[in-house]
């Protein structure tokens, strides 16, 4: 029988020949983890259950990501019982410093084509970029598939998006993205497994591809897949161990839906508060002053990201506050090895150790009364980046810098014009 990208990797996961949709199946996990928002509950789950042992420590992973350094005893407190757990256990804890979990989760290895991943945080949807099942669960459930390796889903319907032809000048993955979040709204695909194509994505980096992946569930993916090209292919050589197998839907695959897109005609975009899926041209909300911007996040938070950062803000001073947080330690030492580093000091902005910060709300740049931001993360509901009545701007690397140095929102194709 014929399948999705998702229905073959969950027949395989629950180890039957083929799998439908509304299908309940119980699968084995090929990695499962948490972070320091989340962890803490799935261990008083296990131990609730009389069960504190993992069932492989080689696959059980745990990140201190979401407030990092600690910036609270009670913080510190969480944090110390992931290190006594991660040592009871043999697990494998990214401590502080080290990045944000889903940059780490592909770059240290533990994803590949084929493979089922669940993680106790919703844009663990990440991951199918890496042409993987990947999706976001409570922390009960991680608690399951920690003690077990096993979990339980209701196959999802799969819908395609094809997307095809180049982004214009000054249009980023991030606008696409936004562009389809629009397009889609935040319920248009409840529990359902997106799978993208079409020659845009064949052409993408796999920055890119993270980015538009992880936002998949701002439209209520289940999961949010790619097929392997040849970028990703040759990035997870360099990291994963054994062979790289793509997974790829059958050519009488059956899709609940298909859509199509040609980018060429997409815009810089914005999503204004306060939904994620209320999303603008930024023609239509230019010159609207702001008081902060933030690139970073497991969203915009790569090397790509940055590059495209300084195209725009090489040379200049923000005028607003800017800060500027690598997804990790490996991103913030190649943007110092390349001299971005200084760059952006020079600019006058503020760089901060690899963690999520001010994304959700836990520090590192949190937002006062009345504030106005505009950041390259995923959501922007009240309160998500400080005080309830601040208000959040999504948008990409480039409009955000652009922003930066007006001190209002501001296309960034009007700056791309002066360094073409």
């Amino acid at each position: 029988m014929s399948g999705t990208i998702a229905e073959k990797i969950l027949a395989k996961a629950s180890r039957k020949k083929y799998v439908e949709p509304g299908d309940f199946i119980v699968a084995d996990v090929d990695v499962v983890f948490a972070h320091d928002g989340t962890a803490t509950l799935a261990f008083d789950v296990m131990k609730e259950l009389n069960e504190e042992k993992v069932f492989d420590s080689k696959k059980v992973v745990l990140f201190i990501d979401h407030a990092a350094p600690s910036p609270s005893p009670a913080i510190s407190a969480i944090h110390n019982r992931m290190r006594d757990f991660s040592k009871l256990h043999n697990v494998k804890l990214y401590d502080v410093g080290n990045g944000i979990c889903h940059q780490l989760l592909p770059s240290e290895g533990y994803v590949k084509p084929g493979s089922l991943v669940i993680g106790a945080d919703s844009h663990t949807v990440t991951h199918g970029a890496f042409n993987a099942f990947a999706t976001g669960v409570g922390s009960t459930d991680a608690a399951i598939a920690m003690m077990t390796g096993k979990i339980w889903l209701k196959v999802p319907e799969s819908i395609k998006l094809e997307l095809n032809g180049n982004l214009s000048e000054g249009v980023t993955s991030k606008d696409l993205v936004l562009f389809l979040i629009g397009n889609f709204k935040a319920d248009g695909f409840n529990y359902v497994a997106i799978e993208y194509s079409g020659s845009t994505i064949e052409k993408l980096s796999v920055d890119s591809r993270m980015t538009i992946a992880n936002m998949g569930v701002e439209m209520g993916a289940k999961a949010s897949l790619m097929p392997l090209n040849e970028n990703t292919r040759v990035w997870l050589s360099k990291r994963v161990q054994g062979p790289i197998t793509p997974v790829e839907p059958d050519k009488d695959a059956t899709y609940y839906k298909t859509y199509s897109f040609d980018v060429k005609s997409i815009e810089p975009m914005v999503a204004a508060p306060p939904n994620v899926d209320n999303v603008k041209p930024v023609t239509e909300l230019e010159g609207l002053e702001i008081d902060q911007v933030f690139i970073g996040s497991c969203t915009n938070g790569r090397l790509e990201d940055i590059e495209l950062a300084l195209r725009i803000l090489k040379g200049r001073k923000v005028k607003s506050r800017c800060i500027v947080i690598p997804a990790s330690k490996e991103v913030y030492y190649e943007a110092l090895k390349k001299g971005y580093i200084e760059e952006l000091l020079r600019s006058n902005c503020v760089v901060g150790p690899p963690t999520c910060g001010p994304c959700i709300g836990a520090h590192m740049g949190l937002l006062g009364p009345n504030e106005v931001g505009i950041s390259t993360t995923n959501r922007n509901f009240p309160g998500r980046m400080g005080d309830r009545d601040a208000k959040i701007f999504l948008a990409s690397p480039l409009t955000a810098a652009a922003s930066a140095v007006e001190g209002k929102i501001t296309d960034p194709r009007n700056y791309l014009k002066e360094v073409s």
